[in-house]
């Protein structure tokens, strides 16, 4: 079911109400508009738990996962995530931008899961799913509480972002790192302006990263960075490849990861609607590029891989482990996901 073209009731307090289907939810506690983020409806529900498992097979280097928000506002055209919204019975494009469920008590129930006697110090990861350092952070303020009860726990963790807002929490990281393995990655696809503006509408701008990069580094830490994803004839050249890693490596990064677009169902239809606007000559090329379905072809991945190893050796940029991206089929499991600890 779609919302895209119903608007939202409003009951008799004059607040908005929850989209239907959300309002059904037991944990749903209310649904809040506010002038400083436009166009933007945030439903705010209590978590029942924060810990997620990743299954084995995923091959990824961190066990759990926490995703304080669902939903985002990066608004970012390709986010494999967009799927995700559609569990809710909301649209995996504007949806998925504009209806942001926030577990507001997401750092309690974390915290009292990681007391469990059970509890074994796995590594956990954030920003696997979607942004916990999105524009809704600066608002709800639920990072502190997750970053304090993970490291009091003795709980390795890192956390994937491209939301300035992190430096915020860099005291706060700075000391967690001192008490347990703390990874910090900064995603960067891409530093040509013109495409962010379309590709990334609600993200800090790619100069802003490469700031927090710098900030990072600069904190002491060590930081990677994840270039992805490289759209195939639109930002792989050797050219365009060279100038993000030249950047990168010179806001400090310790290493950098690069791999191509994957169109999982849900991003898919949303990334060819844009490439159909602002790329319509690309059309037919990515279809048949992209016509053994979510994955580039091998061919094309190892080729932009044996590119990319160059320029980051050049660059004095540590590559990524080579580990298998979650759902990806084995035989098209060339790129590397960025080692967080």
């Amino acid at each position: 079911m779609r919302w895209s073209a119903q608007k939202i009731n409003q009951p008799a307090d004059g607040q908005p109400a929850a989209l239907p289907g959300l309002d059904r939810l037991q944990s749903l506690v209310r649904t809040v508009r506010t002038p400083e983020f436009e166009g933007i409806t945030f439903h705010e529900v209590l978590a029942r738990s924060a810990l997620n498992r990743v299954p084995v097979a995923a091959r990824v280097p961190f066990s759990w996962t926490v995703n304080p928000y669902r939903g985002c506002s990066h608004g970012c055209v390709y986010c494999f995530a967009r799927r995700t919204h559609t569990y809710l019975d909301l649209d995996s494009g504007a949806d998925f931008d504009n209806q942001i469920v926030v577990k507001v008590n997401v750092a309690e129930v974390l915290t009292r899961e990681l007391n469990r006697p059970s509890w074994t110090r796995e590594p956990v990861a954030l920003g696997t799913n979607t942004d916990p350092y999105q524009r809704a952070e600066g608002r709800y303020q639920l990072m502190p509480g997750i970053i304090g009860a993970l490291a009091g726990s003795g709980t390795p963790f890192s956390i994937l972002t491209k939301g300035t807002t992190a430096r915020r929490d860099l005291p706060l990281l700075v000391e967690a790192a001192r008490r347990v393995p703390v990874g910090l990655a900064v995603s960067i696809a891409l530093v040509d302006e013109e495409v962010h503006a379309t590709l990334e509408p609600g993200t800090p701008t790619p100069r802003a990263r490469l700031g927090l990069v710098k900030a990072i580094t600069d904190a002491g830490l060590p930081c990677h960075v994840l270039v992805a994803p490289v759209l195939p004839m639109i930002t792989d050249s050797d050219s365009d490849l060279d100038r993000i890693l030249g950047e990168i490596a010179a806001a400090g990064a310790t290493g950098a990861t690069v791999f191509a677009l994957h169109l999982r169902p849900g991003a898919r239809e949303w990334f060819l609607r844009w490439l159909s606007i602002n790329r319509p000559d690309l059309t037919r090329p990515y279809a048949e590029l992209y016509r053994g379905g979510s994955y580039v072809r091998r061919s094309y991945s190892a080729d932009l891989g044996r590119r990319a190893d160059v320029l980051l050796r050049r660059h004095g940029l540590k590559g990524g482990q080579q580990l298998r991206i979650p759902n990806q089929p084995a035989a098209a499991a060339t790129e590397a996901t960025p080692p967080l600890f």
